[in-house]
């Protein structure tokens, strides 16, 4: 996809810009609100959750009905989890080959136009593809980043509302503000009289009583046995598309080891894609404990959730599952290196920052198309065992003292003085 995006963006975004630029001098502007709002968010389901207060806020302004999102259909699944946007405005594209990917553009493209799409608002960092979409879309207001100097590589001048990236602010800041910027005047960009607040993603994911019934059969049948015991999950992340965020398998191995032997009533599950499954059980064969599984390949998304609804705390590497765990009720331990927690952290009360803060860290962002030379991730080699094991022993201790506490302040006032 990067390659595509290179090779075809270019030259796609410079024709694309001649024709936008005939175009304005017989089109103008659309007056008015914005009415049919269209989001183009192709890859990364977590960043997904991550700009749902920017969903959100679009949706009061404009109503469900019309707010569309066009998204590779493998990301799909995260949409309908978050159920804002209504399913029958998700329109998809698949990915999985050059001649498929076409037809499925072709098509989105012609079901854009007919739904009268006047608002179109890029949430991808500097994509030539996504800012191609947006333009093909027929809105006649483009909300989107542009390259003012060089900072992100040519992609063109095709947006009506062109925005400066700001690295300071946090992911889901950044897409609050791309949609703030809609309600603005083109000629009053890139500044912007607004002022982004910092909010925290709440649980809202609320499973069935089914849909419970079957991961707990699921955790039974890994476990042999009718209890379930306090989880703690691992998620070792080994088909990450950023080898780099990696931390060692091997380090998973022994903090495992760490926790077993530190908290006798606690069973370990690995999590995972199908993709992943051979190695989530690889590393549970090293631990050899009966008391360590593997859950990986075994779970739908929204069993994933659930899953996280029922465990203590996920120890993850930066990737998707740190911010569906921020949907539930479960404590994330996310470990970070390429990448800046500071931009890209879940947004959660119960999420735990480990990061080593290395002099060249992070090296990957929105300015280099998240690519970097390094083939040496020292900045998560650095993140020690000993860390992790310190911070998943006091977050499991907070989660327990809050419990008592509830427990406590729950009781009769004859009970306790009993």
């Amino acid at each position: 996809m990067r390659r595509l995006d290179r090779w075809l963006g270019l030259p796609i975004s410079a024709a694309l810009t001649l024709v936008r630029k005939v175009e304005d001098v017989i089109r103008q502007e659309p007056a008015g609100p914005p009415r049919r709002i269209l989001f183009v968010k192709l890859v990364e389901q977590g960043a997904t959750v991550v700009a749902l207060p920017a969903f959100r806020r679009t949706v009061e302004m404009a109503g469900p009905d019309n707010v569309f999102i066009v998204v590779f259909a493998q990301n799909r699944s995260i949409l309908d989890i978050l159920a804002v946007i209504p399913p029958a405005n998700v329109i998809t594209i698949r990915s999985t080959g050059l001649g498929v990917c076409a037809i499925d553009t072709i098509r989105a493209i012609r079901r854009m136009r007919r739904e009268k799409i006047d608002t179109a608002v890029d949430f991808e960092f500097f994509s030539r593809f996504s800012g191609a979409l947006t333009y093909l879309s027929g809105a006649r207001r483009r909300v989107g980043f542009h390259s003012f100097a060089g900072e992100a590589g040519y992609r063109g001048d095709l947006m009506t509302h062109r925005i400066a990236y700001n690295f300071a602010l946090h992911a889901s800041q950044i897409y609050r503000v791309l949609v703030e910027v809609l309600t603005m005047r083109p000629d009053e960009l890139p500044a912007i009289d607004y002022r982004a607040a910092d909010e925290q993603t709440e649980p809202s994911f609320r499973p069935g009583p089914a849909e419970v019934r079957e991961v707990k059969a699921l955790l039974r049948s890994k476990l042999g046995r009718a209890s379930i015991p306090p989880l703690v999950l691992l998620n070792a992340n080994s088909g990450d598309l950023l080898p780099l965020r990696r931390w060692p398998g091997e380090r998973y191995v022994l903090l495992a080891e760490r926790l077993l032997e530190r908290f006798p009533h606690v069973t370990i599950a690995f999590t995972g894609s199908r993709e992943e499954q051979e190695d989530a059980e690889r590393l549970v064969t090293l631990i050899d404990s009966e008391r360590c599984i593997s859950v990986a390949g075994h779970t739908t998304l929204r069993q994933l959730l659930v899953l996280y609804g029922l465990a203590e705390i996920l120890v993850t590497n930066d990737s998707g599952p740190a911010h569906y765990a921020s949907l539930t009720s479960i404590d994330v331990i996310a470990l970070f290196g390429p990448e800046t927690p500071a931009v890209f952290g879940p947004r959660s009360p119960r999420s735990h920052i480990v990061w080593a803060g290395l002099a060249c860290s992070p090296c990957v962002n929105a300015f280099n198309q998240r690519v970097t030379t390094c083939t040496n991730n020292l900045c998560m080699q650095r993140i020690t065992i000993d860390e992790v094991f310190a911070t998943v022993c006091h977050v499991y201790a907070l989660r327990h003292k809050v419990t008592r506490l509830a427990q406590f302040n729950e009781q009769p006032a004859m009970e306790l003085v009993l």
